[in-house]
């Protein structure tokens, strides 16, 4: 507790001149420069890598990432609004939005994948694939 000031009063939430003397001074931190800005103060950062990236990837990249935050907001959110506010309603509707969400982040996924794959013929091994051939009794068998 502070002594009393010369009017007789106590003065709380300020430091007294003792602590003032004791404190240490608060340091002050490094600039740091994170991007190189040319003189008419645009940005110079490299986008090659951005550049690189197909657009279909891109699309479906920030769709996916749309649809996760979502997700992860409304099934989060959903059960808080159901026990503390009691809105049954709400809360069950925003979990049902929530999973939807996060189905369909699962469809933009494997929709992006199964085009990938039907683009890419230079990925497939022509060793991996194998040939059966059925034989008179219906079943399929090794290739004669």
């Amino acid at each position: 507790m502070s002594p009393p000031d010369e009017d007789g009063e106590f003065s709380f939430g300020e430091n007294a001149d003792a602590d003032r003397d004791i404190t240490p001074d608060v340091p002050t931190a490094p600039s740091v420069k994170t991007f190189d800005v040319d003189q008419s103060g645009i940005d110079n950062v490299d986008q090659s890598a951005i550049d690189d990236v197909d657009d279909e990837t891109l699309r479906a990249f920030v769709v996916c990432v749309i649809y996760a935050n979502a997700a992860l907001l409304l099934v989060s959110l959903g059960p808080l609004v159901w026990f503390f506010e009691g809105w049954t309603q709400i809360g069950a509707a925003s979990v049902v939005a929530g999973l939807l969400a996060g189905i369909r982040t699962y469809q933009t996924y494997r929709a992006w994948d199964q085009s990938r794959d039907d683009t890419d013929p230079d990925d497939a091994d022509p060793d991996d694939a194998v040939e059966e051939t059925v034989t008179d009794a219906g079943r399929p068998g090794p290739e004669p």
